[in-house]
């Protein structure tokens, strides 16, 4: 039984034993899904199969038809035999795997398709009534016994399932009639000329048959009720298919050879015509559609019980998953069944149910062999089913579902498509999280592994981003650091925030709790990153063995970005790490924020130019990536440079001028005259109006404490600036010249 925690939106498992003789493999799986197999189109819909593509065409339609079948089957078995399928069938397994999101993106279309067979089989039923008492009317015989079944499932399974195996009496009879009969009358010249002239495409045929052979589900949907469901799904299914598909490869010579075209094609109930005892095919039909649709009504429920649930479903639907009695009857469930199917009935006809079903199954079928076959192909320890299959078998399934889907209906196909993935998006923006492991975290660790195992250790110029590691300590109080490494990240470089606590007494737990809770307060403000909290007596120290240890592989943080320090007497300390991260060949971004403005209106940027070698390659591709981004997106770039002289300030212009073209980057050029006046003037007079400004800073040497020393001071009132010092091994002016696009 699942539970959902309406404080966390998490979805919780309860584990509870089958019932006591709880139905086994020939009651519970075989018996309704071979029943379903043979049902409503192969009594009144074969023959117009047959007639309309012909012996061959209609051989091919079956094996075809079969074939994804049996491979969606072997993934069922291999899933059914790695877990402990509960109520859902379908569903549970996909949830299970694939996670709660996908599983009810299948599951909320597998539940309508349910819903809408058990209208298919009570339409056949009433067709074929009517075609036998022509006084009857259609729609009121089909409404009666949408109802009638109804009831019987909602009295209980099992006594449903007893009455299956009356009907299944009545099929073998109708099946030995029909082998015992003979050819029917031919039809007349004209009749098959306009037969053969309004015969329908192979794959129109193909959509309305493939309900016929999606028999399977109505064995699987009842996993909750089975006593063994590990050892019934497989065994059961596998019997069922074999058997339909050796009558479906039979029937269709005999057909073929007793009746043209034209009878196939106009008389749905020829194969009465052909039988030794014609009343006995009515007898199958009617008991094969009676069966079909309480099977389906025993299903339907509960995949929509399991979705109510496990939370899938909105909050004021959670009443449709009460169960009732020791079996646990989702009788709300089957009520709203019903309601569903008795509007199709309404509304619909046979020709055009079928092929919505199709495309629903096809849907869910693709979705199963999908599943596992990532299982299977990232051969996760916890993936151990007792029935192996190759993952080719399971995607050559999945791949087949979806070409035969575009060729029935490519609209209907990329319909169903948008359907199941707005589905997917509505429970992924509900945030839903499990008790329960899925299979998308060993797929991500499969690429991850194949990503860092491709990883060179040279840098690719072309390929070059920042992968910011921030020292933040607690991120809420020094957000605008986030926010800066995000931006310039693009949500394309992976941003790590780091926290040096001084408490040597925290606990590993404690820790992991930390790191949770700020990654969720990033997340609330759409930030995507990593987390790592540690602790040392020294801040200083810890920064230093975080830089020089975090990392996996090849892949480590390139950049190094953290506030200025407010402490004067601190200055030697703050100065000996910058030195430290630099020799670890980190690049190095500090930013001294103007604690009044922040980021100002972010409208205007100035870059304090001083060539492409060294610092400068840097400071234009953080300046560039920082203006891609949402917030400063409007913002005017300017490149400032000072010079001594008129004629060098030309010079000076012309040479950026050249440079900006060629690295492809749009800015304002100020070229400013020094005029005997101290840098820190300048930068003061022409910077003031500027949201934020980026500088240089000189590499560290035995005077740097002095010089950051000075270079603070120099900072006092100005807007927040940000100070960058490129690694050792840099070669920025490649990476702009280079690079086809930064961002």
């Amino acid at each position: 039984m699942k539970a959902l925690n309406n404080k966390n939106n998490t979805v919780s498992e309860q584990v509870i034993p089958s019932a006591e003789g709880g139905l086994g493999t020939f009651g519970g799986v075989f018996t309704p899904s071979v029943l379903t197999i043979l049902g409503v189109i192969m009594y009144l819909r074969f023959g117009w199969v047959v007639g309309n593509v012909g012996l061959t065409g209609t051989l091919v339609i079956v094996t075809l038809s079969t074939s994804i079948t049996f491979l969606t089957a072997m993934s069922i078995a291999a899933i059914a035999t790695d877990q402990r399928v509960r109520t859902g069938g379908a569903y549970y397994m996909i949830s299970r795997s694939l996670g709660i999101e996908s599983g009810g993106a299948i599951g909320i279309p597998l539940y309508v398709a349910q819903a809408l067979s058990v209208a298919l089989y009570t339409v056949g039923f009433a067709e074929s009534m009517v075609s036998v008492f022509p006084q009857l009317n259609f729609r009121a015989v089909g409404l009666a016994t949408t109802i009638a079944v109804a009831g019987l499932a909602l009295i209980s399974a099992r006594v449903a399932i007893r009455a299956q195996y009356f009907i299944m009496f009545g099929i073998v009879i109708s099946l030995v009639s029909f082998v015992l009969g003979g050819p029917v009358e031919p039809s007349d010249p004209e009749t098959i000329q306009a037969a053969e002239r309004q015969s329908e495409g192979f794959w129109i045929v193909f959509a309305v048959f493939f309900p016929a052979v999606t028999g399977i589900m109505a064995g699987v949907n009842m996993s909750g009720d089975l006593k063994n469901p590990t050892k019934s799904i497989p065994l059961g299914t596998f019997a069922a298919i074999g058997v339909g598909y050796v009558i479906y490869m039979t029937l269709p010579v005999l057909l073929a050879g007793r009746a043209d075209a034209a009878a196939l094609i106009d008389n749905p109930l020829i194969m009465r015509e052909m039988a030794w005892w014609g009343d006995a095919i009515l007898i199958g039909v009617w008991g094969a559609t009676l069966s079909s649709a309480v099977g389906s009504i025993l299903g339907a429920p509960r995949v929509l019980q399991a979705l109510a649930r496990d939370g899938v479903l909105p909050r004021w639907m959670r009443w449709l998953g009460r169960g009732e009695g020791k079996d646990d009857i989702p009788r709300i469930g089957t009520l709203l069944t019903m309601v569903v199917a008795l509007t199709a009935v309404f509304f619909g006809s046979l020709n055009v149910i079928a092929p919505i079903l199709t495309m629903f199954f096809l849907t869910t079928y693709g979705v199963l062999n999908l599943t596992a076959g990532i299982e299977r192909l990232l051969n996760s320890p916890s993936f151990r089913p007792k029935f192996r299959v190759h993952w080719s078998f399971s995607m050559l399934g999945a791949i087949g579902c979806m070409i035969v889907m575009f060729l029935i209906n490519a609209l209907a196909t990329v319909i169903a498509l948008i359907f199941v993935a707005t589905v997917f998006i509505w429970l992924r923006s509900r945030e839903l999280r499990t008790a329960w492991g899925d299979v998308r975290r060993g797929l991500w660790m499969a690429l991850i592994r194949a990503g860092l195992m491709r990883i060179r250790v040279e840098e690719d110029a072309k390929t070059w981003r920042p992968h910011p590691l921030v020292f933040t300590g607690a991120p809420s109080r020094r957000f605008h650091l986030v926010e800066f490494a995000s931006s310039i990240t693009l949500n394309r470089g992976i941003l790590t925030l780091s926290s040096i606590l001084k408490s040597s007494e925290m606990g590993l737990g404690r820790k992991k709790a930390l790191e949770k809770q700020i990654r969720e307060s990033m997340a609330k403000k759409g930030i995507q990153c990593l987390v790592r909290v540690t602790t040392a007596s020294d801040p200083y120290k810890g920064m230093a063995r975080m830089a020089e240890s975090y990392g996996l592989g090849e892949l480590v943080p390139n950049t190094i970005v953290m506030g200025d320090t407010e402490n004067e007497a601190s200055i030697d300390h703050y100065s000996h790490i910058i030195a430290t991260f630099h020799d670890l060949n980190r690049n190095v971004v500090i930013v001294h924020d103007n604690k009044e403005k922040l980021f100002g209106e972010r409208k205007i940027i100035d870059v304090w130019w001083g060539g492409l070698q060294g610092n400068g390659g840097l400071l234009m591709i953080l300046a560039h990536l920082l203006k891609s981004s949402q917030r400063w997106r409007n913002a005017l770039l300017r490149i400032k440079m000072v010079v001594n002289d008129r004629k060098g300030a030309e010079r000076a212009r012309q040479n950026l001028e050249n440079i900006l073209r060629r690295i492809r980057i749009t800015a304002k050029i100020h070229v400013l005259l020094a005029e005997g006046r101290e840098f820190k003037d300048i930068l003061a007079e022409s910077s003031s109006d500027a949201d934020l400004i980026f500088m240089g800073m000189a590499e560290p040497g035995e005077k740097f404490a002095e010089y950051y020393y000075n270079l603070h001071k120099n900072l006092e009132g100005l807007p927040t600036t940000v100070l960058v010092l490129a690694s050792k091994d840099s070669a920025f002016g490649d990476v702009l010249l280079k690079s086809e696009d930064l961002d």
